[in-house]
């Protein structure tokens, strides 16, 4: 496959996304009348908003809560994927009843806090906002991007890095959407999570999400959770590794949508200069925030 010079990339990017109130969207999925109307959108006192950057543990999130929220998720009687129990609600693309579906009702979204439906700030549902360190987003954004059959060809990762910068990528600036909510947390009931603290201790981080949702579960339930929630058991779920996702929305040919879930992969595609550079552009525009990141975690020793 040839590598896609930047005029070219700008170029089959510009058809393939559009840009509106600062963010990337994908043309093909949703429109600016369909973010406008998000901001109105009714919400409930026991919905909850998983919102993620993309490429930060979104999916294995959903199966955490799927199988939190519903007891049919966790013994194997419902038949129904993570992407319909947890729909997105700015890509839409299987329809699902916003309106129709039960309390508690699950959604997903990578929306900025500036997009999401105006109720929340009244703290009528809960955020659970999950963050994984840039470096690893960045690498497993690239690769996602390479999957997307509407690019003709492969993307430069010199020049990715470029665009992921600058918040030229779906989703906009990991920095801003990070930094939004973090500086906005007390406008919402919002918990926030890490990827990289769910790899170091799945267990306790299953409690603290039932904690914050004031949902109990006795220790054989949070077992089936956790055991069900691995990275590995998560990937062979048909229900929840996105494999049920057509070729036409994602080339499977040029990857998995669930890569290798590590923490700190990014070591083995960027180079030390990259790297340098990156913490530079890190510092300026995070050094004066009070956020711990884990760049690197020895999985053996994880539990």
């Amino acid at each position: 496959m040839a590598t896609m010079d930047r005029d070219a990339l700008y170029e089959e990017l510009n058809a393939t996304y559009f840009k509106y109130k600062g963010i990337y969207f994908e043309t093909e999925f949703t429109s600016p009348e369909v973010i406008d109307a998000i901001e109105h959108m009714e919400i409930r006192h026991g919905d909850v908003f998983l919102v993620t950057y993309p490429k930060s543990g979104t999916v294995w999130t959903q199966q955490i809560l799927s199988l939190i929220l519903n007891e049919g998720h966790r013994n194997g009687a419902e038949q129904i994927t993570n992407i319909e129990r947890a729909p997105w609600i700015e890509y839409n693309i299987y329809n699902v009843d916003f309106k129709s579906r039960p309390s508690p009702r699950l959604f997903s979204s990578h929306l900025p806090y500036y997009l999401l439906p105006k109720d929340l700030r009244f703290r009528m549902g809960k955020i659970i906002y999950v963050s994984r360190n840039p470096k690893d987003v960045l690498v497993s954004f690239y690769h996602f991007y390479n999957m997307n059959p509407r690019l003709k060809c492969k993307i430069d990762w010199e020049i990715f890095i470029d665009l992921f910068i600058s918040g030229k990528v779906l989703s906009g600036s990991w920095f801003d959407h990070v930094r939004g909510l973090y500086t906005h947390k007390e406008d919402f009931d919002i918990l926030f999570l890490t990827y990289e603290d769910m790899k170091k201790d799945l267990r306790s981080n299953v409690l603290k999400i039932c904690k914050f949702l004031d949902i109990s579960l006795d220790d054989k339930a949070i077992d089936i959770v956790v055991e069900k929630a691995t990275f590995k058991n998560m990937k062979d779920d048909s229900l929840a590794n996105y494999e049920f996702i057509p070729n036409e929305l994602l080339d499977k040919n040029k990857g998995t949508f669930l890569r290798k879930g590590i923490v700190g992969d990014w070591k083995n595609t960027m180079t030390v200069a990259q790297s340098e550079m990156f913490d530079k552009v890190f510092k300026e525009k995070m050094g004066d925030l009070p956020m711990k990141i884990m760049w690197e975690l020895n999985e053996e020793t994880a539990s």
